[in-house]
């Protein structure tokens, strides 16, 4: 009767003690309402956000999805990334196990003969001993300890869960710069063939006057130079062009070796990108949510080590069958026990419980500094991809026109030239100008991709995606 009293005694501080665990709220961080360089770049509701996971399609590059799609299945990094998410929720299902009773079953079975000379016998004894049964083991949670490492475990598999999308959206961002990159290589690759073309027309017309005497071979060497030096400018761009498509087969989880795209110069316009308030990244950017997680999972521990001044309280039992002879599972050979309920507490340690908590406490810290750095991290990202798109739009405004006037400019000079007005410097210098400018052009169209791109990845996606459930 007393030690059901005990365990009822148990059952009720079980439900009414509370978890020694500190109170959390995550880090207090001060944001503005609009981001400093968002601007009129993009008007409010001027761009159709698509979903999350395919926000690549607002480029309307059918390649480009097709190979976003198959980052999913191909990647390598991101197969690690969700192989550690899985190995998280693993380690959360074991923490979780702490609140059920740990069961197990054996048997056993001896033969046994007891010494004639033992203490108060004359005669030897032989006998058989068999015994099956259950036994039982329960920790009672009445401190949070295991509502604490529960806590925890949960923290840190949703951490895992935000890390998870993190890299995914990373690698999306990659394999988009890595394609526009490669495009913006094939424009510049179109260029130059049409240069080429020019240059050699340039240097057979040179080559023509010298016959006549109209040009000197100072002229000729010029041409010589321009079209020698394009035709190099042709084989870099080659080689910069299979390192962009070996980047892009890395991504997709292809061999470079056998993968291949085919060239097209097309560079489609950027898209406007839906610029978000700061309140809005703070909750969708998956590495601030990440980041936050591991707070909250480094505030549990402090809760855990506190745990460790007061003591453990178990409770066991046991039931089965056990005999010497005959029958086993009879009813007379029934056995049950029921405890110890047991409780152990350290008395003296030495500092060690005082250093963990300490310990605790100073990961805390860490990881609330460490959350800060990622927000303030992450607005900076926004703010650098936001004034790098709006200005950037303006200096494509002015490269285009000084690409229109450069290529006006390399007609005229050579127009002059063929009339005997100028000599083949004027020519030179301005096909330098141009081919400078329309390069120029090409460079900053791609970046504006890839910035559209980035501040994207920068403001987490474009529409909060579902937390994944461990």
């Amino acid at each position: 009767m007393r030690l059901s009293s005990a365990l009822l005694a148990a059952s009720l501080l079980l439900g009414a003690v509370p978890a020694i665990a500190a109170p959390y709220a995550p880090p207090a961080i001060q944001i503005g309402q609009a981001f400093k360089e968002g601007g009129a770049w993009v008007p409010a509701g001027g761009a159709v956000a698509s979903p999350a996971d395919r926000w690549w399609e607002m480029f309307g590059d059918p390649t480009l999805s097709g190979l976003e799609a198959r980052i999913e299945s191909a990647n390598p990094s991101l197969a690690a990334a969700a192989a550690r998410y899985t190995e998280a929720s693993a380690a959360l299902a074991r923490a979780r196990g702490g609140f059920w009773p740990s069961i197990g079953v054996g048997g056993a079975a001896e033969r046994n003969r007891l010494s004639a000379g033992r203490p108060q016998a004359n005669n030897s004894v032989t006998y058989n001993d068999a015994s099956v049964g259950a036994s039982l083991s329960y920790e009672l949670d009445l401190f949070g300890r295991i509502r604490g490492q529960s806590r925890q475990a949960r923290a840190l598999a949703e951490a895992a869960g935000h890390d998870l999308a993190a890299v995914r959206l990373g690698l999306q961002m990659q394999l988009a710069a890595a394609y526009f990159e490669l495009r913006g290589l094939d424009a510049r690759a179109e260029l130059l063939d049409v240069t080429v073309e020019a240059y050699q027309r340039a240097f057979d017309l040179t080559s023509t006057r010298h016959d006549g005497g109209l040009a000197s071979g100072v002229e000729v060497a010029q041409a010589q130079s321009q079209l020698s030096t394009a035709r190099a400018e042709v084989e870099a761009v080659a080689a910069r062009r299979a390192e962009a498509e070996h980047a892009v087969a890395i991504l997709i989880g292809e061999v470079p070796g056998v993968f291949s795209l085919a060239a097209s110069s097309l560079q489609p316009p950027a898209p406007a990108v839906p610029v978000s308030l700061p309140s809005a990244v703070l909750e969708r950017r998956p590495d601030i949510q990440a980041a936050e997680r591991r707070v909250a999972a480094a505030n549990a521990a402090i809760g855990v080590a506190r745990t460790a001044y007061f003591p453990s309280i178990t409770l066991g039992a046991a039931a089965g069958f056990q005999t010497s002879h005959g029958e086993l599972l009879t009813t007379p050979n029934r056995y049950w026990a029921l405890g110890p309920l047991s409780a152990a507490a350290i008395l003296f340690d030495g500092g060690r419980r005082r250093a963990g908590v300490r310990i605790s406490q100073a990961q805390y810290d860490e990881a609330a500094a460490d959350y800060r750095q990622t927000v303030l991290t992450a607005f900076g990202e926004v703010e650098d991809d936001l004034v790098s798109a709006r200005r950037m739009a303006a200096q494509i405004t002015h490269q285009t026109t000084a690409t229109e006037a450069a290529r006006r400019a390399e007609e005229i000079a050579l127009d002059r030239y063929r009339d005997g007005a100028a000599d083949y410097v004027e020519v030179v210098t301005a096909q330098t100008a141009s081919l400078a400018a329309q390069s120029a052009l090409i460079e900053l169209r791609t970046r504006q991709l890839i910035l559209a791109a980035d501040l994207v990845r920068a403001q987490g996606g474009l529409t909060p995606a579902a937390d994944p459930a461990p």
